[in-house]
C-alpha cells in the first residue's frame, strides 16, 4: 500500500508500485485535469507539483510518490474557490486555444514563479519547455508577467 497526499487530502494506492502517478490521478482519482500527452516526459501536458516542485506525472511512478505531497491543477486554487493568481492571469490574457495543455502549463508556470518571482522573457523562455500544440506562447509568456506582478503586489 503506497499512501500520499494529493491536494490536501490523504491516497493510498495498492496497485503495481510501477504504476504512473498520472493513471493514478485519471483513473483511480478521477483527477482529469492532468492530461496524458507523450508518455515519456516531453510534452509536459502532465505537469504536477511534487512537494512543490513540478513534475511530469507519466514519468514518475507510483512507488516515488510515497509520502509526498502531490498538488494538481485541480487542487491549485485555494480552498475557499480563489484562483491562483497564475490561473486568472491565464483568463486575463485568453491564453487557452485548444486549452489541453493548459493544466500543465499553469503548473509549470507557478513552480517557475515560486523560484524565480520576477522572471525576464528570457527566463520564461528557458524554463517553459512545455508544448503547446496551438503556439499559444506569446499569451503564455504575457500571462506569466502579468501573474509574476500580481504575486509580487501581493493581490
Amino acid at each position: 500500500m503506497i499512501e500520499f497526499h494529493v491536494n490536501n487530502e490523504p491516497v493510498s494506492f495498492s496497485g503495481d508500485e510501477d504504476t504512473p502517478l498520472l493513471w493514478i490521478l485519471r483513473d483511480h482519482l478521477r483527477l482529469t485535469g492532468t492530461k496524458f500527452g507523450c508518455g515519456i516526459g516531453s510534452c509536459g501536458a502532465c505537469m504536477v507539483h511534487i512537494d512543490g516542485r513540478a513534475s511530469k506525472a507519466c514519468t514518475s511512478k507510483a512507488s516515488s510518490v510515497a509520502g509526498k505531497r502531490i498538488t494538481t491543477i485541480e487542487g491549485l486554487a485555494s480552498p475557499r474557490g480563489e484562483l491562483h493568481p497564475v490561473q486568472q492571469a491565464w483568463i486575463d490574457e485568453d491564453v487557452p486555444q485548444c486549452g489541453y495543455c493548459q493544466g500543465g502549463q499553469i503548473m509549470a508556470a507557478v513552480d517557475l514563479l515560486n523560484s524565480n518571482p520576477e522572471p525576464s522573457d528570457e527566463d520564461i523562455a528557458s524554463k517553459m519547455r512545455n508544448i503547446c500544440r496551438c503556439g499559444t506562447y506569446v499569451r503564455i509568456r504575457k500571462a506569466i508577467h502579468r501573474a509574476s506582478t500580481t504575486m509580487r503586489k501581493g493581490t
